[in-house]
């Protein structure tokens, strides 16, 4: 018969080959469904974005944008043609961009890419829109507005242009309240390394001495 240490040391070494089994065993769990399934999920509708002032801000632009193009679009003949095209060119340029960013936004995409600073990239965005809406309108008010729709799109265009501009407002003072942070960041952890390193020099009599 097998005393209680012949079946300790029996259990031992089968669990030890159960251990060793299962370790080189080629069916091993994994989480890697799990975790592609956490990715996918992470994609939803940031409904807070969206009730935000740049939100708002973001879908008027689109809108408008979308509008002022159709209007132009509807114009069947022009004299001059070129105010027409720039125009054209403008306002569909900015309701794509415009439309790219809006669904970044608000599927929360942007935390996806944290390289890009999405700030600047708004701000950059809304700035230049502006800019090129404002100019759009005024050469399409100047040169083209005996027809309904020409009117109307130089309406849209103005529009347009004091929505881009608030935007571009917010987006500057955010960008400098980003800059502001990120540098009180950087100098609260110069600040820490100096007290810390310094600390360890107090600490240390011989490091002292070799300084003297």
């Amino acid at each position: 018969m097998r005393n209680n240490d012949d079946m300790d040391g029996f259990d031992g070494e089968a669990s030890n080959t159960s251990m060793i089994s299962g370790a080189t065993s080629p069916y091993q769990p994994t989480t890697e469904p799990v975790l592609q399934r956490r990715g996918l999920g992470s994609i939803r509708c940031d409904t807070e974005y969206l009730k935000s002032n740049f939100g708002i801000l973001k879908v008027f632009e689109v809108v408008l944008s979308m509008m002022a193009f159709i209007c132009i679009e509807t114009i069947m003949q022009c004299a001059p043609c070129g105010s027409l095209y720039f125009f054209e060119f403008v306002s569909c340029s900015a309701f794509v961009v415009t439309g790219i960013l809006l669904l970044i936004f608000s599927l929360n995409l942007n935390s996806k890419l944290p390289q890009i600073n999405w700030s600047l990239t708004d701000l950059v965005n809304t700035g230049v829109s502006m800019f090129f809406f404002f100019l759009a309108s005024v050469v399409l008010a100047a040169l083209n507005h005996r027809l309904g729709a020409e009117i109307t799109a130089v309406v849209f265009g103005f529009l347009v242009t004091i929505v881009y501009a608030f935007n571009t407002f917010l987006a500057v003072k955010k960008w400098q309240l980003n800059s502001r942070r990120m540098n009180v960041g950087q100098s609260s952890e110069y600040t820490r390394a100096r007290t810390e390193s310094r600390g360890e020099v107090e600490s240390r009599p011989e490091i002292q001495r070799l300084e003297a």
